[in-house]
C-alpha cells in the first residue's frame, strides 16, 4: 500500500511538472510546436543601426504574419553570443534556424551541430566564408560588391572629363563583416576607371552612427584636403555629417558624401543635399525569409542565394520616395 501511494504521488509530480514547463513560454516545444506552428529561430546581430532596427521589426512582423512563432535572440554585435543562440535554437528543436552572421569566418561547427540534428539554417543580410555550402540551405540578401560598384560608378561619372585629383576618405563597416568586405571591394574595382580618384584614409566605422563622427573628425584633422566620403551605411556617413558641419563645412559641397542603406534618415539628408547619392540595401526581408523557411521545412529545393530587389537615390529621387518610405 505504501508502494503504491509512493508511486501515485510521483506520477502527480511528474505531471505538475509538465504543467509547469507547458506554462512557462514553450521553451520545449520541439519541431513544429505544440500547437503546429512553424518555429523560427532568429539570431539577429544586434541594434548597431536604423537598417537594423527596420530589418528586426519586418522579420517580426512577417512571422507574426505567417502565423510562424519566432523565437528571437540579439547578438549584441558579438559572436560568441550569437554561437550560443545558436546552439540554443538547436537544443530546444526549432525547425529552421536563420541568422545574419555578425562575421564571416568561425562558423562550421555550429553549422555542422544544427546539420547534424537536421535543422535547415537560411543565412540573412550576411554570407559565411564556410568551404562546406552544405552547412546551410540558401542564402538571403544583397549583392554587397554590387552596391560599391554602383557608390564608384556614381563617383567616377561625377568627376568623368576632369583631370584634378579627388581625394575620397572611406568609412567602412564591422571589420570582418561580409558587407564590410564586399563594399570596399566594390567600390575599389569601380573607381579604376578613374586614375584621379585616390582613397586617402580608411577606417571603420563600425557601421555606427557616433563612430561614423568620431573616425571623420580625425580624417578631418588628418587629411583636410577630403574631396569625397564613401561611408558603407548612412548611419556612419550621418554620424559624419555633424563632424562636417562642426569642421564649418558644408556636407554634399565641400564635401561630396556617398553612403549605403537608403533608410529614412539617410534619405531625408539626401533630399536636403547633404548627400549626393544613396544606394540602396533593403532591410525588408521578412516576407522572402518566412517563404523560404517554409519551403526548407517541407524540404523543398531553394536556390543557394535569392538576391533583394534594390535601386539608387539622388536627391530628387529621394523627395519624390520619401513620403511612402516605410523604414
Amino acid at each position: 500500500m505504501v508502494r503504491v501511494k509512493m508511486m501515485a504521488a510521483a506520477v502527480t509530480g511528474l505531471l505538475a511538472v509538465s504543467a509547469l514547463a507547458g506554462c512557462g513560454g514553450g521553451d520545449d516545444k520541439g519541431s513544429g510546436g505544440d500547437d503546429g506552428k512553424l518555429v523560427l529561430g532568429f539570431s539577429q546581430v544586434g541594434a548597431e543601426s536604423g537598417w537594423r532596427t527596420a530589418n528586426t521589426k519586418d522579420i517580426q512582423a512577417e512571422a507574426a504574419a505567417a502565423g510562424f512563432e519566432l523565437k528571437f535572440s540579439d547578438a549584441g554585435g558579438k559572436q560568441e553570443q550569437q554561437i550560443a543562440a545558436i546552439r540554443g535554437f538547436i537544443t530546444q528543436k526549432v525547425d529552421v534556424i536563420a541568422f545574419s552572421p555578425v562575421v564571416t569566418s568561425g562558423w562550421d561547427a555550429v553549422l555542422k551541430e544544427a546539420k547534424d540534428a537536421d535543422i535547415p539554417v537560411i543565412l540573412t543580410d550576411r554570407a559565411v566564408d564556410s568551404q562546406d555550402t552544405s552547412l546551410y540551405k540558401t542564402f538571403l540578401g544583397s549583392d554587397f560588391v554590387e552596391e560599391g560598384k554602383k557608390a564608384g560608378n556614381w563617383l567616377v561619372k561625377e568627376y568623368e572629363g576632369k583631370n584634378e585629383p579627388v581625394n575620397v576618405v572611406e568609412l567602412q563597416g564591422t571589420t570582418g563583416s561580409a558587407p564590410a568586405i564586399d563594399r570596399q571591394k566594390g567600390f575599389a574595382e569601380a573607381i579604376k576607371a578613374n586614375p584621379n580618384i585616390k582613397i586617402v584614409k580608411a577606417q571603420t566605422g563600425d557601421f555606427k552612427r557616433a563612430d561614423g563622427k568620431t573616425v571623420m573628425e580625425q580624417f578631418l584633422q588628418s587629411t583636410p584636403d577630403i574631396d569625397v566620403l564613401y561611408a558603407h551605411n548612412d548611419d556612419m556617413g550621418l554620424g559624419a555629417i555633424e563632424a562636417i558641419e562642426a569642421a564649418g563645412k558644408k556636407p554634399g559641397k565641400d564635401i561630396k558624401i556617398i553612403t549605403v542603406d537608403a533608410v529614412k534618415d539617410g534619405m531625408t539628408a539626401l533630399a536636403a543635399g547633404k548627400i549626393n547619392y544613396i544606394v540602396e540595401c533593403s532591410p525588408l526581408l521578412g516576407k522572402q525569409l518566412m517563404d523560404l523557411a517554409k519551403k526548407v521545412k517541407a524540404g523543398e529545393d531553394v536556390p543557394q542565394r535569392v538576391l533583394t530587389e534594390e535601386t539608387t537615390f539622388t536627391p530628387e529621387q529621394a523627395k519624390a520616395a520619401l513620403p511612402d518610405r516605410k523604414y
